[in-house]
């Protein structure tokens, strides 16, 4: 006789929070932009009493802005490349000169004016920009709101004239070695890059342009670049912890591309060539990374040649791959160098770089056979510095340092690292900067800014609008929390999924660190942070509302389940390995516990800036509105609660550099105006009669 089994249970999805304020996701309604504009305008009045100061705060920190500047130029194949910028104009020139080896020497030539392109537009971003092979055809890209929808176009460098192509919604570009045929990326309807297409200029019209690689799965982002010999076209497949690499013979355009490294789960790589040999820098053997070669003809990671091996404390962050020499960025427990071997006799040394305290970078380097490495540096006292390095001589050569006018004397500014101590015990550092006369004997007004996500490193760096904050009395510190990239691979790890709450009270940790070492009080602690430093200063807040003066919070992540439950957004999906999947119970309970939007409560909270733009594609401006909304019946207190919108840009806010610097004047104002400090100029160091 059959029995009646019981039914087995039903797993149930966890419940959606409730969104009383759901109808601020439909920005094309009416009804939406009133309310968007009324906040605005509510952030505007607010700021009224300080306009006078607001804009002369706007024309000290123009002050020491050399308006009329030019980059050090790069050198690529026959021609040296740059860009100069002109006083009252918003954007950069893009130019080239014929030259050799040791510099430029002919007639300038324009390539792209970015105010011409931009004129009659309140936005305008320039995306990829390459020259072909040969130097003749120009491949561009441009964005005009600010939505990440670039459309491709090509110049003809000789003539200057348009070519009549003009490709929508694209991604990233690459040129085979023909000088004919473009690859470019497009996206799906989320904006995820997820198809490589081939285009041969002049082909007949109505042909469509070929299809070469399609990425269905919706975790993975597909990118496209050029090894820098110009021996081939590398399409990777990537999602937040795995990598599939396919390579294509740029001088065989029409050939299909191979498959080089298969996706193996939690398996990363980044490619370079050289001589017949692929170079990766792959996770394989350790999340810090290890960089081996192998054979063209014969790629196997099981038989490749282990260059240097992974290291628990050293991570491998980039590659530099030139005809005689190899560069590593290497991040060393926070400190940053650059290694360089020579491919000759296996040797290798570190650059010997002038701070050990910065942040170092290689940045134009477009010619393969060289000796000659560009790199760039900065810290919370250089302002970013270009060098050349002798990769053979081993000599470094200071090529320009950004000016700085009015009197900069970086002498009369210090600055240091700390750590403190989270709640399950690790260090955590916290990099500071200061004016040494302006140090008081006790707490003063602090500025504790803070990332933590994706394994991007928070790191320090010079700003001259910091000075109209550092010569008022105010200490900025950066905390170096877990979720970013600060202390390597594991950093990031820990900070993450289901350990994603150490980066907040990480945070919380380091602003009661400054707190009892003398350096703050809570009345005078103001913090910052952008995207994903939006949603850690809406975290923390909620956590300890009490600890801090004041929080902005610019183009904020803030509602995490509702955006996250919306896989038709751009970042969803991929996000899934970032911050979890809230449809999966357990990861749902993580990501309650920390939602800003969510976790709002009845109570007083500290006075909150929050910045934002009506196309911002990554993050959409009804997060920060929603969160506004709700806190608004919720708080107790009279501290203001400000939603300033840029109805014209996207997720970095103004294109144009001087709109960009009216942002950064609001913000600071808003900061010195909790301070007290919202009057007059900034003082002037002592004996200075300027």
């Amino acid at each position: 006789m059959a029995k009646i089994l019981p039914d087995h249970p039903r797993v149930a999805s966890p419940p959606t929070p409730a969104d009383e304020f759901h109808w601020l996701r439909h920005l094309n309604t009416p009804e939406v932009l009133a309310h968007l504009k009324a906040e605005h305008a509510h952030a505007q009045a607010w700021f009224e009493p300080y306009r006078e100061f607001r804009q002369a705060l706007y024309g000290e920190m123009l002050g020491r802005i050399q308006e009329d500047d030019e980059e050090v130029p790069y050198r690529k194949g026959a021609w040296w490349y740059g860009s100069r910028t002109a006083r009252g104009q918003q954007y950069p020139v893009y130019v080239r000169r014929r030259g050799t080896p040791e510099g430029p020497q002919g007639p300038e030539q324009v390539l792209l004016d970015h105010n011409a392109l931009a004129e009659g537009k309140p936005f305008l971003e320039l995306g990829d920009m390459e020259v072909s092979p040969d130097g003749r055809l120009l491949a561009f890209s441009v964005d005009e709101t600010g939505a990440l929808d670039y459309t491709l176009q090509v110049k003809n460098l000789d003539s200057g004239e348009l070519l009549p192509v003009r490709i929508e919604k694209t991604d990233g570009v690459a040129w085979a070695g023909d000088n004919r045929t473009l690859f470019y990326l497009t996206k799906d309807h989320a904006r995820r890059t997820h198809r490589v297409w081939r285009h041969v200029l002049g082909q007949p019209a109505g042909q469509r342009d070929e299809l070469v690689y399609e990425e269905r799965d919706e975790l993975f982002w597909v990118g496209l670049e050029r090894t820098r010999d110009g021996r081939f076209i590398v399409i990777s497949s990537a999602s937040k912890d795995t990598t599939e690499l396919h390579i294509l013979d740029a001088a065989r355009p029409a050939s299909a591309p191979r498959r080089l490294l298969a996706r193996r789960k939690g398996r990363e790589a980044l490619l370079e060539h050289r001589l017949g040999h692929f170079y990766l820098l792959v996770n394989d053997r350790g999340p810090n990374f290890r960089l081996v070669s192998m054979p063209v003809m014969r790629p196997s990671l099981a038989s490749a040649r282990e260059i240097v091996g992974h290291r628990p404390e050293v991570m491998l962050e980039g590659l530099d791959v030139f005809a005689g020499h190899l560069v590593l960025a290497e991040r060393d427990r926070g400190v940053q160098r650059l290694q360089v071997f020579d491919l000759a006799d296996g040797s290798s040394h570190p650059i010997a770089l002038p701070e050990e305290l910065c942040s170092v970078w290689t940045s134009d380097n477009e010619e393969f056979d060289t000796t000659q490495l560009r790199l760039s540096l900065t810290s919370l006292v250089t302002p970013e510095s270009v060098f050349d390095y002798d990769m053979s001589t081993r000599v470094l050569t200071l090529r320009k340092r950004e000016p700085v006018l009015g009197g900069y004397d970086p002498a009369r500014y210090a600055s240091c690292r700390v750590q403190a101590a989270a709640a399950d015990g690790t260090r955590v550092p916290i990099s500071l900067v200061w004016r040494r006369d302006l140090r008081a004997s006790g707490p003063q007004p602090l500025l504790l800014s803070g990332y933590g996500a994706y394994g991007v490193p928070h790191d320090v760096y010079f700003s001259s609008t910091r000075l109209s904050l550092l010569d008022r009395g105010v200490v900025v510190a950066f905390a170096h929390v877990r979720g970013g990239g600060d202390l390597g691979r594991t950093w990031y790890d820990a900070g993450k999924l289901a350990r994603k709450m150490n980066t907040f009270t990480d945070f919380i940790a380091c602003a009661e660190h400054l707190v009892q070492a003398g350096w703050t009080a809570p009345a005078q602690l103001v913090i910052e942070g952008a995207s994903a430093g939006g949603l850690l200063m809406g975290a923390v807040t909620n956590m300890r509302p009490e600890l801090f003066r004041a929080v902005v919070a610019e183009v904020p992540f803030l509602d995490v389940i509702h955006t996250m439950l919306d896989e038709s957004l751009p970042l969803t999906v991929g996000e899934f390995l970032e911050w979890g999947n809230p449809k999966k119970a357990a990861d749902y309970r993580v990501m309650r516990a920390y939602s800003p939007y969510d976790n709002l409560k009845r109570g007083p909270y500290p006075a909150i800036y929050l910045r934002t733009s009506l196309n911002d594609s990554q993050v959409a401006c009804w997060e920060p509105a929603k969160y506004a909304a709700r806190l608004r019946t919720l708080k107790t207190d009279d501290n203001p609660l400000l939603l300033s919108i840029n109805l014209e840009a996207g997720h970095g806010g103004a294109s144009g550099r001087y709109d960009a610097l009216h942002e950064r004047a609001e913000v600071l104002t808003f900061m010195l105006a909790q301070w007290g400090l919202a009057h007059g100029p900034a003082p002037l160091p002592a004996g200075d009669n300027r």
